[in-house]
């Protein structure tokens, strides 16, 4: 048979250039020289590498924040209150320091509650007929938008509150105003009702604010230091709008004598009154008997 092998070459010639078995010695000196990349070596070099990454990306995100423009938030502002009874010159009060914060070169603008129609819709009126514009709104969360976003963040230092019992988001806007935003505000309300309980929330913003002025009135009756807002109509829903014609201020003794008598009045109307309605549908059904022949 013919041999498939070149007769000028051995017979085992191509077993010699097949594949091996690596050697044990071979192995070792292979993982010495190129460590696994889970051997301590290599996750020493990858902890570098990524330490490295992490700073480079790190100096990147300083160098961007750096170059962006920083505006620093506004300082906290101030928050006044301004109590006392009817006819005790709060609004006066206000009208004197938003004008004098004006003259200082701030920027100001007053708000009151559009249910206080007695004077003028537009502004406040104090009840020696001085008078200063105002925004009239049903509550204060509405008064950024209509005063405008940017003009109220940038062109507003000072805003003035009156008639503050009214508004029932008074305490956050107030916070929100002066610990946020960095505005002064003034606050001038009733801090009681006509039957000396609390009116509103005025007396909420006490342990917010930075001062607190209790103004007082001079009695209708004795002359007396007045503190108190006494009704004189039969009316007794706690918010009735009106001046002289309803309310007077007065001291504590005829506070206490005249809300005695204004209660005894009271019951004898109403007592007439029901007496007077007894006797009306009396007639009324005497009236719709039909007559006996």
């Amino acid at each position: 048979m013919r041999t498939l092998i070149s007769p000028s070459l051995p017979p085992f010639f191509f077993s010699l250039h097949l594949p091996t078995k690596p050697s044990l010695f071979s192995t070792a000196l292979r993982a010495s020289r190129y460590p696994p990349l889970t051997s301590p070596a290599a996750a020493a070099l990858n902890n570098t590498n990524s330490h490295h990454r992490s700073s480079v990306s790190q100096r990147r995100e300083l160098h961007t924040a750096a170059s962006k423009p920083f505006s620093a938030p506004p300082p906290p502002g101030e928050i006044h209150v301004v109590v006392g009874p009817m006819f005790s010159g709060k609004t006066t009060t206000l009208l004197r320091r938003i004008l004098s914060e004006r003259e200082s070169g701030r920027r100001v603008a007053v708000i009151k509650s559009d249910k206080d129609d007695r004077y003028c819709a537009e502004s406040i009126v104090t009840h020696d007929g001085e008078k200063f514009p105002c925004w009239a709104l049903p509550d204060l969360s509405s008064f950024k938008e209509r005063f405008g976003l940017d003009a109220y963040r940038n062109r507003l230092d000072v805003i003035g509150i009156d008639e503050a019992q009214f508004f029932g988001d008074l305490v956050e806007f107030c916070r929100e105003a002066a610990d946020v935003e960095g505005k002064t505000v003034i606050v001038a309300g009733l801090d009681g009702d006509y039957l000396r309980r609390s009116f509103g929330s005025v007396l909420d913003l006490v342990p917010i604010a930075d001062t607190v002025t209790k103004l007082a009135s001079r009695c209708e009756v004795c002359g007396k230091r007045a503190s108190f807002t006494l009704r004189k109509t039969e009316e007794r829903e706690t918010e009735l709008i009106g001046g002289a014609e309803v309310y007077m201020p007065v001291c504590r003794s005829h506070y206490v004598s005249g809300q005695g008598v204004l209660e005894t009045a009271r019951a004898v109307l109403d007592a007439s009154s029901s007496q007077r309605d007894a006797t009306q549908r009396g007639l009324e059904a005497t009236s719709s008997l039909s007559p006996l022949f």
